[in-house]
């Protein structure tokens, strides 16, 4: 069934459940690629000195859809707050070590994954979330041109 759209405010009207839909799989995509790289943090190293409280790997937060005006926003974030668990390290600090590649800080010389700045290049930087809205649009009938 065809719309009849005269105006900018109708347009919007109209696009925005496709667009929360949308902005919904593209937040699941980064969560679920956050959640990798957190998982392959802790697997790349297996302390002697300590028993971990596996804080770190369940601070992954994803906020659902919303709009926000004429737009759909939704955060995917680290919640370095609720790590309060550490001895000697705030949260913000074990996830700014996480983000170069350390554990507590040392390098212990292997490929620790750099947690978020990975997740970033393999969503963001490399396109990955372009495409997905691309698919996600024509799956949904859109005619679209990249």
């Amino acid at each position: 069934m065809a719309k009849r759209i005269s105006n900018m405010n109708q347009l919007t009207a109209a696009l925005m459940p496709t667009m929360e839909s949308m902005v919904g799989v593209m937040a699941d995509r980064v969560y679920e690629t956050l959640n990798y790289y957190l998982q392959s943090y802790y697997d790349a190293y297996d302390p002697l000195s300590y028993r971990r409280s596996y804080d770190f790997l369940r601070s992954a937060v994803k906020v659902e859809p919303k709009r926000v005006g004429n737009k759909v926003v939704a955060s995917v974030y680290i919640d370095y707050d609720s790590m309060d668990n550490y001895y000697n390290a705030t949260g913000f600090e074990v996830v700014t070590w996480a983000s170069q590649g350390l554990h507590g800080g040392l390098d212990v010389g292997n490929s620790t994954p750099r947690v978020w700045d990975e997740t970033i290049e393999n969503t963001v930087e490399n396109g990955e979330l372009l495409k997905l809205a691309i698919e996600y649009l024509k799956s949904k009938g859109f005619s679209v041109r990249a």
